[in-house]
């Protein structure tokens, strides 16, 4: 009877050992898998900040008449190209350009008066150099005062006049608009024959937009200001035309925070490079700005590095031996670190394995 428990007794060791064996055995499988490394490569790093925004057309003209009156041209239609000085439209303004004939000739009127005024004067000039006794030298220079104040009268005459006709063709010029600049006409609001109002001259009559000049406006947060620097080369992604990338640079940082939604952030201007007909005022952007970059240099992933004591290490991996080494940091990305000095070009550097920490560059910045 004994024997017979001792057996079941060793059987169940047996059993036991068996079932110890798997369980730690499957505990250790993760230490036993294939260890993932990198090789210490060459390539560049680039430190950006993202920027979101709307293109805009800066240069953009609503344009109207300034005077009342009946619409008498209406010289384009929307989409045409236009050049700068094309007229427009016209209104059909019979008395502004009787205003402008008439004050043409008052000018003319006045410079003669002034031709006039100015031979009396030189004569009674003449006449009192001659002057033959003190009395007629008296009456003679009397003469000559009354000519200088009428020729003096009548160059202000003359000025007045000048005015009036400077005032008469910017009425006149009010009653026809002309095209400030190159560009394209996005919207007529008038036709033929219609009237305007003291009440419609604040509705632009035609839209002009130079689509040949596109910017990127945004916002950048406070967080990443200073390190955004006017010149500094952005590329620009658009939500309308995901195939399509545009170059640009930072050309004005508002030195002016905006509170928006309690986080305050500057407006920023980036300006395209190249003309490009798909672009439109208005899409919705991403820009991402250049902060820095290096080129060609070594890098590591950034989960490979861990950072203690201010100072980064990693894992190498040399003849199958895996030990630690210090590195010294350089620049670094969301997803690469530029190593200045502890490693060299084709090593291998051991990643971290599943549920292990892996360093953010986040970590990298602030650890």
């Amino acid at each position: 009877m004994k024997k017979k428990r001792i057996v079941i007794i060793a059987v169940c060791i047996i059993v036991i050992g068996v079932v110890l064996g798997v369980v730690l055995g499957g505990r250790r499988t993760p230490e036993s898998a294939a260890q993932e490394t990198a090789k210490v490569v060459r390539g560049d790093i680039v430190k950006t900040v993202f920027v979101d925004g709307n293109l805009v057309a800066p240069n953009k003209a609503y344009l109207s008449f300034g005077v009342t009156g009946t619409v008498k041209d209406v010289l384009v239609a929307e989409g045409n190209n236009v050049t700068e000085g094309q007229v427009l439209a016209r209104l059909d303004a019979p008395s502004l350009e009787s205003a402008v004939e008439i004050a043409q000739l008052q000018v003319k009127i006045a410079q003669e008066q002034v031709n006039q005024a100015k031979a009396r004067y030189e004569i009674a000039s003449i006449n009192l150099k001659n002057a033959a006794t003190p009395s007629q030298e008296k009456v003679l220079r009397e003469e000559l005062n009354y000519a200088e104040a009428s020729w003096s009268a009548a160059r202000l005459n003359l000025e007045i006049a000048k005015l009036n006709l400077e005032s008469a063709k910017l009425n006149l010029e009010k009653a026809t608009i002309v095209a400030p600049f190159d560009g394209v006409v996005v919207e007529v609001n008038i036709t033929e024959g219609q009237q305007i109002s003291t009440a419609t001259l604040a509705t632009p009559a035609i839209s002009l937009v130079d689509p040949s000049k596109i910017q990127m406006s945004g916002f950048i947060d406070e967080l990443d200001i200073a390190t955004v620097k006017v010149g500094q080369e952005a590329t620009v992604a658009l939500d309308a035309l995901p195939e399509v990338e545009v170059r640009g640079k930072v050309t004005f940082i508002s030195p002016v925070g905006t509170n928006r939604a309690g986080i305050v952030s500057y407006a920023t201007t980036i300006t395209l490079e190249g003309p490009n007909t798909e672009l439109r005022d208005g899409m919705t952007a991403t820009a991402e700005i250049v902060i820095e970059r290096r080129d060609n240099v070594l890098i590591v992933p950034n989960r490979a590095i861990s950072i203690r004591s201010g100072k980064a290490t990693l894992k190498v991996l040399a003849d199958g031996k895996i030990t630690e080494r210090e590195v010294i940091l350089g620049l670094t990305d969301d997803k690469n670190a530029e190593i200045l000095s502890g490693l060299e070009e084709g090593e291998e550097v051991v990643l971290p394995r599943p549920g292990e920490r892996s360093y953010s560059f986040f970590d990298l910045t602030n650890d």
